[in-house]
């Protein structure tokens, strides 16, 4: 069986791992502020540092207050289910009680497009914006506007639109990133 477990290790860290996969991991959020956690200290973290970490985001508490319990239940479940779950799908590697990450963890990022509630999706922004856009060329177009302003001009507000957009997705998007902010982009501050 051992011999199995490393080529299968093997097979995950020379191929991208699969969807499937990647939302399986992605759906515990133990995992995802392990990870988180794991990018905030360069890739390489003790068990038992990443355990008082998610114990304390889990809880909503500093380091400090968190009790023995509630930071051994979560090393528990770490080292039994969350660690080796991530290892075998080849985004860590677990040894002596050290984790690491790994190349293929940086493919996770592209997953996380968390959108804050009281949000709406940029695609549906974006598609505002075009429609937005479109009508107000048609309207200068048609001469709805008065010709004082150069028709130059209002291509020029519609381009500095999409630009402005375009460059705060960028930003929020950097911000969502496993490792990116002090906590995990889904707990609650």
């Amino acid at each position: 069986m051992a011999a199995e477990d490393v080529s299968g290790r093997e097979q995950c860290e020379t191929s991208t791992i699969s969807r499937d996969t990647l939302f399986d991991l992605l759906s515990n959020h133990r995992r995802r502020y392990a990870l988180h956690a794991a990018q905030r200290t360069d890739g390489h973290s003790e068990i038992s540092d990443l355990a008082e970490q998610v114990a304390a985001w889990e809880n909503g508490k500093q380091q400090h207050e968190i009790t023995s319990d509630e930071r051994h239940r979560v090393y528990t479940s770490m080292q039994q289910t969350h660690l080796p779950a991530m290892e075998r799908a080849g985004v860590i590697e677990y040894d002596n009680g050290t984790v690491t990450l790994t190349e293929q963890a940086r493919a996770l990022d592209i997953y996380l497009d968390v959108v804050p509630e009281q949000s709406i999706p940029w695609g549906e922004y974006y598609l505002g914006l075009a429609s937005l856009s479109g009508a107000l060329l048609a309207a200068v177009f048609f001469g709805v506007f008065p010709t004082s302003v150069p028709n130059l001009a209002w291509g020029g507000l519609v381009v500095v639109l999409f630009l402005a957009s375009a460059l705060y997705h960028v930003w929020q998007s950097r911000q969502m990133r496993l490792g990116a902010a002090e906590t995990p982009p889904d707990v609650e501050q």
